[in-house]
């Protein structure tokens, strides 16, 4: 997904959701990381607080092989058992997996009419899984549902409570790379959208 300044916003909110959404779920395959090595780096307009984070994630990815950023993604988050980065909202939120925030999660997810499809293997809380509810939550077709103010309720009690806690372990993690890149373009993100969100709610 590379990025174009041409996107308006919502569009590039989005694709932004989308694509953090794809690269927490699986290592990147060679198409995609591809595309990145691709992406436009320029900010429509210069000085943009995403536009370095942006860049230094692009950059790395420039620099790495697909097998190096599949065996980084396996080193923090794959593995047999115990996970050395987990990518679980309840276990920043509760300090365990499967319990009450993951109960919450899917009561909300519920009330806007989405359910895990069979073929996710992973929990609801899964980081990936949330980003890709707030892609819907912009660019669905479903007005009842799809617009600001559940983006905000959405982000407010299922995003911004733990994503920068994540973020954080993962950027101080020393097999971390490519994602550590990323955890900071997400973080810059983040805080973005915590601005717009706390605008809104003025």
């Amino acid at each position: 997904m590379p990025l174009s300044p041409a996107m308006d916003e919502e569009t590039a909110r989005a694709e932004v959701y989308g694509l953090l959404a794809q690269l927490y779920y699986a290592a990147p395959d060679v198409a995609l990381l591809e595309a990145l090595r691709v992406a436009a780096t320029q900010a429509p307009a210069a000085g943009g607080v995403l536009e370095e984070p942006w860049q230094q994630f692009v950059g790395v990815a420039r620099a790495m092989s697909a097998s190096e950023v599949a065996a980084e993604f396996d080193a923090l988050f794959g593995g047999l058992g115990k996970p050395e980065v987990y990518l679980y909202g309840s276990h920043y939120l509760s300090g365990f997996l499967n319990e009450r925030p993951l109960a919450k999660l899917r009561g909300d997810l519920a009330a806007l009419g989405l359910a895990r499809h069979d073929a996710m293997s992973e929990s609801e809380d899964h980081v990936a899984y949330v980003c890709e509810v707030m892609r819907y939550l912009i660019a669905g077709d479903d007005g009842a549902v799809c617009h600001l103010g559940g983006q905000s309720r959405f982000f407010s009690m299922h995003l911004q409570p733990w994503l920068p806690q994540l973020c954080e372990q993962i950027a101080t993690h020393p097999k971390a790379r490519l994602y550590r890149a990323l955890a900071a373009f997400t973080q810059a993100f983040v805080a973005v959208e915590a601005q717009g969100f706390d605008l809104l709610d003025r």
